[in-house]
């Protein structure tokens, strides 16, 4: 079985143009990412999506591998199913190019879980919130799932809600990284935004809409992570990395 990972990454970003490139000690964030998802023990090879030239540049530079994508896509994971389409591949694992503290464990736990259930072609993670100060916050995107463990909604609302008991009440944030079969992968890209991922703005949405089912893998990291959307999140994923070796998990 051929695994490959693929991070997209844009240059012209709403919130923080240039994010790809922006440097934390040292280092463009994309180079942390992929150096964190190379340390991945399951992939055989991994790649960055890119419409750049700057972006390119910069990944080819630490020896890293690029393909040059269209411009015109509207999502990373159109771009990274770009890429899918030309490899000789069984799972592609979709790896968020701003997420510079993300753990390799992520990668694992996905592709595991399509290999234990064949049935369901899109796996993803969460983690248990521990401050509820999250609860209320849009960013943080929810998820809930049955108890086989798949996704029943993702949500940037808090869900569930405790109507009638909040003792003991559990809520999973959802960690955007997926891995996907080839052939679906491929397949959601032709559905054309759906309903509640327009009202959300999630994309997962869409895959849920279409009758297609997501094994949600409750991971066993626990180390920070920051997803790199805005000046204040690249402060904060600086000073984490700050902190040392002590903070970061491996696979």
């Amino acid at each position: 079985m051929r695994i490959v990972g693929v991070i997209p990454a844009r240059f012209k970003s709403t919130r923080l143009e240039g994010k790809p490139l922006m440097d934390i000690h040292g280092k463009p964030m994309i180079r942390h990412v992929y150096e964190r998802a190379r340390a991945a023990t399951c992939l055989n090879d991994l790649l960055v999506a890119t419409d750049d030239a700057r972006i390119r540049q910069a990944v080819e530079s630490f020896g890293g591998k690029v393909v040059m994508t269209s411009p015109a896509h509207a999502t990373g994971t159109e771009r990274v199913a770009e890429v899918a389409r030309s490899l000789d591949v069984d799972i592609v694992v979709d790896i968020q190019g701003d997420e510079p503290l993300f753990d390799p464990i992520l990668i694992n736990e996905c592709i595991q879980s399509l290999k234990a259930d064949p049935s369901v072609p899109v796996a993803t993670v969460m983690r248990i919130i521990q401050e509820e100060s999250a609860y209320g916050d849009p960013a943080v995107v929810k998820v809930v799932r049955s108890l086989d463990g798949k996704a029943l909604y993702f949500s940037r609302s808090l869900i569930p809600f405790p109507r009638n008991c909040s003792k003991g009440l559990k809520v999973y944030e959802h960690i955007g990284i997926y891995a996907y079969t080839k052939d679906c992968l491929l397949r959601i890209t032709k559905f054309p935004p759906s309903p509640l991922e327009i009202v959300e703005g999630l994309e997962q949405l869409r895959v849920l809409e279409n009758g297609i089912p997501i094994q949600v893998v409750e991971t066993r990291c626990t180390c920070p992570y920051v997803s790199v959307d805005t000046p204040q999140d690249l402060e904060k994923a600086r000073q984490i990395m700050a902190l040392g070796p002590r903070i970061m998990c491996g696979s």
